[in-house]
């Protein structure tokens, strides 16, 4: 089996930014994030260009957060949903940063997080972004139909949530270490049901997961938290049992970022949450504020993602995996 995982020198955060909107907002991670929004039109007259606006916004928290403008940044990665990653370049072109625009569908923010840990401490930059957004509203009218359909929803189907969240990424040593990424391969089953994303996901999860335990000589018991982006509970279910087919219990360890950020008995979400935004906004306002806590001091953070797109469902085409993991450590 190749060997999936890259250590990393040198690379910490020195800050995060979440943002949610209204649905989120009324969930049970309420309280740990940082912008909340009651218009999920945030001002705009679009869906999309509402998005772009909650991702700049989100960019524009981190780097207050962090202390630090534009213009101390090397390198910008970010992406989103949407075709041709649009909310994301037309939301971020103002902050005049060198950009790579990226697309690993829910996967995207931990695949951002990866790629600027590997800019950094291969000697490219001395501070990168990381960000990624989705939107319920533009989601659904890409992906599925517009609201005014009034689509019916299956018990599987998922709720792409309105949110973003944003890291800043750097050489100077903070409370939050990167140590190992592991980059995930495409993993298809031949799922072709969309509105059954858990199924989808799980298995290169798992994959992911298995690759990087045995690439990183690292046990499930070494990480307070194994997090992955938005299984839902479906996914969750499916990551179980596949890894126990490896004989490894996670489901101690385990979280799940689409299972944590809605109730499911009271906010109607079918599954649980999903999207780009879903592990962004809630890594970045719930585990990075625990990690910052020592409530926990190491978790290994697993990006999730579906690899379909509007014409490769109507094409009838299976929904390939991609995961990717990211091993993040609490330092003094």
């Amino acid at each position: 089996m190749k060997n999936q995982t890259i250590t990393v020198d040198n690379v910490y955060i020195k800050s995060t930014f979440s943002s949610v909107g209204t649905k989120e907002s009324e969930g049970p991670l309420s309280e740990f994030f940082d912008a909340k929004y009651s218009d999920d039109l945030l001002g705009q007259d679009s869906w999309e260009k509402a998005e772009s606006t909650l991702i700049k916004n989100t960019v524009s928290g981190a780097l207050t957060a962090a202390k630090m403008t534009s213009n101390d940044v090397d390198l910008l990665f970010a992406g989103d949903l949407l075709n041709q990653c649009t909310a994301s370049s037309l939301g971020l072109k103002a902050f005049d940063i060198p950009f790579f625009g990226l697309y690993g569908a829910c996967s995207t923010f931990v695949e951002s997080m990866m790629l600027a840990s590997l800019a950094i401490s291969g000697g490219f930059a001395n501070t990168a972004i990381a960000a990624t957004s989705s939107h319920f509203c533009s989601s659904q009218k890409q992906y599925r139909f517009p609201l005014e359909y009034g689509e019916v929803r299956t018990p599987t189907s998922q709720w792409t949530v309105t949110g973003s969240g944003c890291a800043v990424l750097t050489r100077e040593k903070t409370k939050l270490k990167i140590n190992k990424i592991t980059v995930g391969k495409i993993v298809d089953l031949g799922i072709t049901d969309a509105n059954n994303m858990g199924a989808a996901m799980a298995p290169s999860a798992a994959d992911t997961i298995y690759a990087h335990l045995g690439g990183a000589k690292k046990d499930h018991d070494d990480y307070d938290c194994i997090i992955t982006g938005d299984l839902a509970t479906v996914g969750t279910e499916l990551l179980i049992e596949l890894m126990a087919q490896k004989n490894i219990d996670i489901r101690r360890k385990h979280l799940d970022c689409g299972s944590l950020i809605f109730d499911r008995s009271r906010q109607n979400v079918d599954a649980g949450g999903s999207g780009c935004g879903c592990i962004a906004s809630v890594f970045s306002g719930f585990f990075a504020k625990k990690l910052l806590n020592k409530e926990i001091t190491k978790v290994l953070l697993i990006g999730t993602g579906a690899l379909m797109s509007p014409s490769s469902v109507l094409l009838g085409e299976p929904i390939a995996g991609i995961s990717h993991a990211i091993e993040i450590e609490a330092v003094n």
